[in-house]
């Protein structure tokens, strides 16, 4: 196949994001660079699956690595802002697994520090590079569907309730908001046409204080309104409905949709739309990412990102949650 990877790609993690940017990267005819990690075996592990030739001795190295143009942190969330600095202050491109940052003060650290070097910052959201979303957009845009009135969105995971794991886990920054409600926060702000200016909601805490489960109400100045229903230890689709007034959109297993279904008011009658493939998600984003570090066009939406962190970090300070790193 022709390499259509264009720069050097670095993973910091070895995780499941990881195995998948390194097989997204063979599916495009290259493959990663390096590999940097906390545990050198693992690193060394990885590197041999996937015929990576550079393990670094120490995981700060990659900053270091003059070859290097392009970061993937896949590290759990609290150690991003951290890995961010050095990223960035060496003046490397970074995509980041979301959440991006724990908190608004962290991310606007990060975007000022990507605008002094002239790098490209970023979320690794999938919804904003999945195909599906595009043709959507210019469906909506038609005109054919209306105003838009509400969203709905439904993300709930069985996870085992074992206090000690990442999910449920205070120190590695677990809870139901950072870790499956950015999804359906990333979907709503995709959709609507402002980011939302007024959110109520309520919260469940697990036994270790983090959020378990919550209900979240958004309105925007155009008075459009989404619904949020999140668990981490109840099962729901991942289903999106969006509602005009002239028809609505459903989306199931949505974080990398590929379908959807529009159902017409008037008539009843229903519209397929599907496009792209759920397993290339991650080949979405890298090119995405490689055209924004090319200065072809930047379609990475850190803006979305910058409004759903908002939107999070003020939902964590009304509920008075708060993770170690930010109580220093």
């Amino acid at each position: 196949m022709e390499n259509k990877v264009r720069y050097n790609w670095a993973t910091l993690g070895t995780g499941v994001i990881a195995n998948e940017l390194a097989q997204a990267l063979q599916q495009l005819g290259g493959k990663l660079y390096s590999v940097a990690n906390r545990t050198h075996q693992k690193g060394l592990d990885f590197a041999q699956k996937y015929g990576i030739e550079k393990v670094y001795d120490q995981i700060d190295d990659v900053f270091k690595d003059e070859n290097v143009d392009i970061i993937y942190i896949s590290t759990p969330h609290n150690t991003h802002i951290d890995f961010l600095r050095k990223a960035l202050k060496n003046g490397k491109h970074v995509l980041c697994e979301k959440s991006i940052t724990l908190n608004s003060e962290e991310l606007e650290e990060a975007v000022l520090l990507a605008e002094q070097e002239h790098v490209v910052l970023a979320e690794a959201m999938t919804i904003y590079h999945m195909p599906i979303y595009r043709q959507l957009n210019n469906i909506i845009s038609s005109g054919q569907l209306g105003d838009l009135k509400m969203i709905q969105m439904n993300f709930g995971s069985y996870k085992e309730y074992d206090m000690t794991n990442r999910f449920f886990n205070r120190q590695l920054a677990g809870g139901a908001l950072l870790d499956i409600g950015v999804y359906a926060l990333s979907f709503v702000r995709w959709f609507m046409t402002s980011s939302p200016h007024q959110v109520l909601s309520q919260v469940k805490f697990a036994p270790t204080g983090v959020d378990e489960q919550a209900g979240i109400l958004l309105t925007n100045a155009q008075g459009e309104m989404a619904t949020l229903t999140l668990s981490l230890h109840a099962k729901q689709p991942k289903r999106g409905t969006i509602a005009y007034d002239k028809g609505y959109i459903e989306m199931y297993e949505y974080p990398r949709g590929q379908k959807a279904v529009i159902t017409y008011t008037e008539d009843g009658h229903q519209e397929i739309i599907e496009t792209g493939k759920t397993s290339e998600a991650l080949m979405y984003e890298v090119l995405d990412m490689e055209a924004a570090v090319a200065g072809d066009k930047n379609e990475m939406h850190l803006d979305y990102s910058c409004d759903v962190m908002k939107i999070m970090t003020d939902l964590r300070k009304e509920w008075g949650m708060a993770y170690p790193e930010e109580e220093k």
